[in-house]
């Protein structure tokens, strides 16, 4: 049986990342449609591509952000590929999965889900944070599916982990994320943006005033759903689980069986992914190319968007001519 197979009854969820960009449902020149599969129902951001017969891709977002966390980088490779991205169960404008499996495994099975539903596979599958580990087990159990893979800050276990991610791992601790909800009853919906951006990017003095307002708007929808805090905490907790799955589940295992073509992006200032799993991740995936940014932090896709589609671009130019 396949790891996107078992079942995790603890589920999953984590940090919150609220988008940086226009605060509306759908942004200038995206679409935003809803998908009705077994199980749950997911919304899909996509963008026109620039000219029909373009490759398919999908974007799948981190701890607790949305399809508008790839909002800029699918504008930026809308004349690459043909993009779309999802918000997973539980997230963004997705709701809740029908079985309350918010795990790595669950989170995959939903992708798997909808690739064959749409016959969209095989596509360039991209992941940030954990997206990049629900995209490296989707990537290693059908390959089919995967023509490359781009991960950004991916969520692979460190035995190490740094200072300042560990409040966030915490989340998965019963009980936790009620008390943090006590603790943090009198922040704004803008003080709360600004703790987040700050763990997140290399750079927040970089997001404009405009898009501070769009990330405190999303902010203020996410926290009146009924189901945000019981995500982001059963989330947390589905991370830690899949950190601790030894044998054929264990995600560094599920690395090195991706065949694959793998650009990996790491952030000099990332505060969440150690900036040294970059060495680990370079020899677990085969056939991988390194992109090292010091100045980012966990969200290069977001931050610098254009170094990245460059990179992706040259992934696709070397794969397509026989160099990868």
């Amino acid at each position: 049986m396949s790891s996107t197979e078992q079942s995790d009854s603890h589920a999953a969820a984590p940090l919150e990342v609220p988008p940086t960009g226009r605060s509306r449902r759908a942004g200038e020149g995206e679409t935003l449609r809803s998908v009705s599969l077994p199980g749950l129902t997911l919304s899909v951001r996509g963008r026109p591509a620039a000219r029909a017969g373009l490759p398919p891709a999908l974007y799948v977002h981190g701890l607790g952000g949305s399809s508008q966390n790839w909002s800029l980088l699918m504008r930026e490779l809308a004349d690459t590929v043909d993009g779309e991205a999802v918000d997973l169960p539980g997230f963004g404008h997705s709701p809740p999965p029908d079985d309350g499996n918010y795990s790595i495994s669950g989170h995959a099975r939903a992708v798997i889900r909808y690739l064959d539903a749409t016959a969209r596979g095989p596509v360039h599958l991209f992941g940030n944070s954990m997206g990049g580990a629900i995209a490296t087990r989707v990537a290693a159990v059908r390959p089919d599916l995967v023509r490359t893979l781009t991960l950004v800050s991916p969520a692979l276990p460190e035995l190490r982990p740094q200072r300042t991610a560990v409040p966030t791992a915490l989340l998965a601790v019963p009980g936790a994320v009620t008390l943090y909800g006590r603790l943090t009853r009198h922040w704004t919906a803008e003080r709360r943006a600004r703790e987040v951006l700050a763990l997140c990017y290399g750079n927040p003095a970089s997001v404009s005033a405009e898009d501070f307002e769009a990330a405190v708007a999303e902010y203020e929808r996410r926290l009146a759903l009924p189901y945000s805090w019981d995500a982001l905490a059963r989330s947390a907790r589905g991370i830690v689980n899949a950190y601790t799955l030894g044998g054929q589940h264990a995600l560094w295992r599920q690395a090195e069986r991706v065949l694959a073509p793998t650009l990996l992006v790491y952030g000099g200032r990332d505060k969440l992914v150690s900036f040294r799993m970059a060495r680990r991740a370079s020899a677990a995936f085969r056939d991988s190319r390194l992109l090292a940014l010091p100045e980012a932090g966990h969200v290069a896709m977001m931050e610098h968007p254009g170094v990245v589609a460059g990179a992706f671009r040259d992934l696709l130019r070397d794969t397509d001519t026989g160099r990868g």
